[in-house]
């Protein structure tokens, strides 16, 4: 949607995914982990996302990492892309509340507040930058493998919806290129078609004082730089 409408979209992926319980068939985590860059790429390839990074970090391991270090490396990104939106996970780790998925989260907004403060990450040598608006992405379900209790975790809420349309199935076209994680979809094919025709986010930080309620688009209200 963000490519029809005239969007640069930058995505960055901290892990290459080696941990992952379905594995597609592959034994060696390196090959894995090369495997699952490939999926991603050729994803990003079918929505026409701009341009697509794969960080080295230890998949399923995030919690352990120098939290610093890692929002640095994200503050790089934005301080180099210079993103007017950045659109993130969940607190609560997102439609698996994987615990990655929350430290991600945690660090992205992190790097949204700390990006436009010179005087931190001052050694990247790269200019200060402020985007302007900050989302969490909202799921309508959660699918924690062998963890029904889960099922009623609370999640967070949502202040945006987009019906994807069109788009919809692209959609589901791009979740089929990842092979190797078959198993997921299959898992959750169900409830992910029962709500594949919407997406929603919350509007998490923007410039100015307004209200969730008054947020008519991902890009409503950004100005260029």
């Amino acid at each position: 949607m963000a490519h029809r409408d005239g969007v640069e979209t930058s995505l960055l992926c901290l892990t290459d995914g080696q941990a992952a319980h379905y594995r597609g068939g592959v034994e060696d985590d390196a090959e894995l982990g090369r495997k699952r860059r490939a999926e991603l790429a050729a994803a990003c390839e079918l929505l026409e996302v701009t341009r697509c990074e794969v960080l080295h970090y230890p998949d399923g391991e995030l919690l352990h990492q120098d939290f610093y270090k890692l929002t640095g490396d994200i503050v790089a990104r934005i301080r180099t892309l210079r993103p007017q939106v950045v659109l993130t996970f969940g607190g609560d780790g997102s439609v698996n509340l994987h615990r990655d998925h929350t430290v991600v989260s945690a660090a992205a907004t992190a790097a949204f507040h700390w990006a436009p403060r010179p005087e931190l990450f001052s050694e990247q040598d790269l200019a200060a930058y402020m985007p302007q608006k900050l989302y969490y992405a909202s799921t309508p379900f959660v699918a924690v493998r062998n963890r029904p209790e889960l099922s009623g975790a609370p999640t967070v809420p949502y202040s945006l919806t987009l019906d994807l349309g069109e788009f919809a199935q692209r959609k589901m076209e791009a979740f089929a290129r990842h092979s190797s994680q078959a198993g997921v979809l299959e898992r959750v094919k169900g409830v992910i078609q029962k709500h594949m025709m919407f997406e929603r986010y919350l509007l998490a930080a923007a410039k100015g004082q307004i209200e969730v309620t008054d947020d008519s688009g991902m890009f409503a209200g950004v100005t260029a730089d």
